[in-house]
């Protein structure tokens, strides 16, 4: 099996790297508090030689309540996170909900992300994957490892070799993700990178009515299994206080906790490669 490395600016993801970090706030609350972050998160990686990747969404389209908070938007997002781009010199990825924002958001990110929810979106795909960037797609919960075959095959007709794929947690009735982690190694048989989601994966969708629960504490954990199980970048959302997230903060992983986090996952890693 031929294995691909998807490169992202200096990063190379794939087997035979190690292990990549995406993380950063589930949506961009403020241009200061974002660049905080970043900053903090870079400086952290950069002390225990783990690539990074810069993450945050500028819209959270799919908030359970109408009056969720859903981040400053297409134009002040992506001026936010190209300044992190540029000031940081860290590579940044966002979701992309539209095919009308694919080009603006190709501008300035480094890699697109497609939600989970829209990942059998075959214009999505098809207009992301035209636009040269990597493409990141995050396994709907309703799908198996198996018809992510499909999705590969829609962005690699339109010219893209430059895919990762996502586990994110399979719903188990209401409320509720677990994990089956022979999807990572299913999707891994495609060839391509595979991403596991270790904050979405301990959420509990709707549970609390206007707004998703959550289980951070398991975050860890799975994640070891994950990398155990061959996952080749991990993907993080993290906050210097959860309490006090606009979003996700039942599921985010407490900024101070990062490093004894990676250093964990370092441990695995280095155990099994």
């Amino acid at each position: 099996m031929e294995y691909r490395q998807v490169k992202i600016r200096d990063i190379f993801v794939g087997k035979g790297r190690p292990i990549a970090l995406i993380a950063g706030p589930c949506v961009i609350e403020s241009a200061r508090s974002a660049m905080d972050h970043a900053r903090t998160i870079k400086e952290i990686t950069a002390s225990l030689g783990m690539p990074f990747i810069f993450k945050a969404s500028y819209d959270k389209a799919n908030r359970s309540s109408i009056n969720s908070f859903r981040g400053p938007g297409l134009a002040e997002g992506l001026n936010i996170l190209r300044d992190i781009r540029d000031t940081l010199g860290v590579p940044v990825l966002s979701d992309v909900h539209k095919e009308s924002q694919v080009e603006a958001a190709a501008d300035v990110l480094d890699i697109l992300q497609i939600p989970a929810f829209l990942c059998r979106q075959t214009d999505l795909l098809v207009r992301a994957a035209a636009s040269g960037k990597p493409v990141n797609v995050k396994k709907g919960q309703f799908m198996s490892p198996e018809e992510m075959n499909n999705v590969i095959a829609k962005l690699e007709s339109a010219g893209s070799r430059a895919i990762m794929l996502t586990e994110r947690g399979t719903a188990f009735g209401y409320n509720m993700l677990v994990n089956d982690f022979r999807s990572i190694v299913i999707m891994g048989r495609t060839g391509y990178p595979v991403v596991y989601d270790a904050t979405h994966s301990v959420q509990k969708p709707g549970s609390e009515g206007a707004s998703s629960g959550g289980d951070a504490e398991y975050a860890l954990p799975l994640s070891k299994a994950a990398v155990a199980c061959g996952a080749d970048a991990l993907f993080l959302e993290v906050h210097e206080n959860p309490d006090r997230a606009l979003s996700d903060g039942r599921n985010m992983l407490k900024l101070s906790e990062l490093e004894d986090f990676i250093r964990q996952i370092r441990r695995v890693e280095k155990g099994v490669r």
